[in-house]
């Protein structure tokens, strides 16, 4: 008995403040939507990231002959002309083998001459039948050899030549010295003589440009496009930006710690060279900016889905926001634009959910007003887009993809970013929204198009004035809790004495 009558009492304590709730729901519940007048500001839209500083040309200076180095002449950070003496190899080897290939060009040269001589007087001697044709044959053979030990000896001349030049080391590029990894003293094995490449002796690099490869979170990436203006600082310079432009965006992601990111170079004239490489930089990718426009909160913009719902928690009916928007079209396009639903327009487009789309192929203007009248207002999306056939969800997916994939605002009090599957240009210049604003009194319905959007506002290219106020209402999913809170106290209060039968009074 004690157990019960606890219970007893909670239950009257409960249906007593869910009647004062419900009695003085008018009093008590905050407005459902929020007043925010159209006001003037400026719109930035940019990308940050992290990278740091590469050089765009990096070089690795061999050398092609092999031996102890004699003398180094650049330091790091010296900045040579291409063809500057950079390193000296031990060339005692190579001079030795020049002045042998010299003596041996000088010795196949007295050779030839001699074979010369030979075959003129064995021509004579031929001649007078004084030799047989066999040995004048042999004089022609020994002109013959000589002149191809004249060839070898030539090339092994100009072969020793090349390697007693190769003994310097000269600078391939115009550049800054980064890395240096040998000194006076150090034996060094040929590039071309060495399986293993041979030894790296310097590193040079073209700093008069340099770029920046920074990592972009995968949600910016789609603003990004190359060419658009980028501001760098880094932590040597805090107080001097550094100015340069988008390059390419690489196509591979990399993922760390769950976190995808594409890697986006961006190029950056450096001609005092005081960005170095390696340098850990702030990249910020400049989108879009409109300075002193008007604009509305992302939270205030509905599309053709939730502007029915976003109507009702106004007291709106279907039909009255299909009117306003009708009546707000009709003034804007003097008479010739149609409400969503209506058909065809003149130049081979229909009005799908508020914006003229091109029909697709293989679909018929009556055949999209049927979907439409099935799915417009409809409460219950998700029953709706079950009970449709095969064929009238391939005209809703054709038709969405036609439109653009369906750009969506926050739709919520605290906003949102808007999204595009289609084009960067569309995520980035707005499109064909519908606002809820005060007029006369009343909530009205308003076609707008928007211009370039931030992560909290969009510019206003059309259909409001300064002069006007939106309405912010709060998310479905937030209407949906109450609507469920409000009929959750409706039962436990049912048969509660001297409790009010019916929901909360607007």
């Amino acid at each position: 008995m004690k157990r019960i009558g606890i219970v007893a009492v909670l239950l009257a304590a409960i249906a007593v403040v869910a009647f004062v709730v419900l009695r003085n729901g008018e009093e008590t519940l905050a407005p459902v939507y929020q007043k925010v007048p159209v006001t003037s500001r400026d719109i930035v839209v940019s990308a940050s990231a992290a990278g740091s500083i590469e050089p765009i040309t990096t070089v690795e200076v061999k050398s092609k002959a092999s031996g102890e180095l004699y003398e180094v002449r650049a330091e790091t950070g010296d900045l040579v002309s291409a063809g500057a003496l950079l390193i000296r190899v031990d060339p005692r080897v190579p001079q030795n083998t020049l002045r042998q290939a010299e003596a041996d060009l000088e010795l196949a040269q007295a050779q030839l001459d001699n074979a010369m001589s030979q075959l003129r007087r064995s021509e004579e001697l031929f001649g007078t039948q004084s030799i047989t044709e066999q040995e004048y044959d042999t004089a022609k053979l020994s002109v013959a050899s000589a002149r191809a030990q004249l060839v070898r000896a030539e090339r092994s001349l100009e072969d020793a030549r090349i390697a007693a030049e190769d003994t310097e080391v000269k600078a391939p590029i115009t550049g800054v010295i980064i890395q240096k990894n040998v000194e006076v003293g150090s034996v060094i094995s040929s590039a071309t003589g060495n399986v293993s490449g041979g030894t790296v002796l310097m590193q040079m690099a073209n700093l008069d440009t340099v770029q920046v490869r920074a990592l972009v979170d995968e949600t910016d990436i789609g603003k990004i496009q190359p060419g658009m203006p980028v501001t760098i600082q880094v932590d040597a310079y805090r107080n001097r930006p550094f100015t340069g432009r988008v390059l390419k965006i690489e196509p591979q992601a990399t993922v760390t710690q769950n976190v995808t990111m594409f890697p986006v170079l961006v190029r950056i004239p450096n001609p005092e060279s005081l960005l170095k490489p390696g340098m850990n930089t702030e990249v910020e990718v400049h989108v879009g900016s409109r300075e002193g426009v008007m604009a509305i909160p992302n939270a205030a913009l509905r599309t053709q889905d939730d502007v029915y719902s976003a109507g009702a928690v106004l007291g709106l009916s279907p039909e009255t926001v299909q009117e306003q928007l009708a009546a707000a079209r009709q003034a804007a396009g003097g008479g010739n634009q149609q409400s969503p639903g209506e058909g065809a327009v003149d130049d081979g487009t229909v009005m799908w959910r508020g914006t003229a789309v091109k029909l697709p192929q293989g679909l018929s203007a009556d055949e999209v007003q049927a979907v439409l009248a099935k799915v417009e207002g409809a409460s219950d999306m998700r029953s709706v887009f079950q009970s449709l056939s095969d064929r009238e969800r391939t005209v809703m997916r054709q038709m969405s993809e036609a439109a653009g994939g369906g750009m969506r605002p926050g739709g919520g009090m605290g906003g949102g970013q808007q999204r595009s599957t289609s084009s960067t240009s569309a995520a980035l210049l707005g499109g064909d929204y519908i606002v809820f604003v005060m007029r006369n009194g009343a909530p009205t319905a308003v076609p707008v198009k928007t211009g370039l959007t931030d992560l909290d506002y969009s510019e206003v290219e059309s259909g409001l004035t300064a002069a006007d106020t939106v309405l912010i209402l709060p998310s479905a999913s937030l209407l949906a809790s109450q609507q469920q809170m409000q009929e959750r106290i409706a039962r436990m209060t049912s048969g509660v004495p001297g409790a009010p039968s019916g929901g909360p009074r607007r």
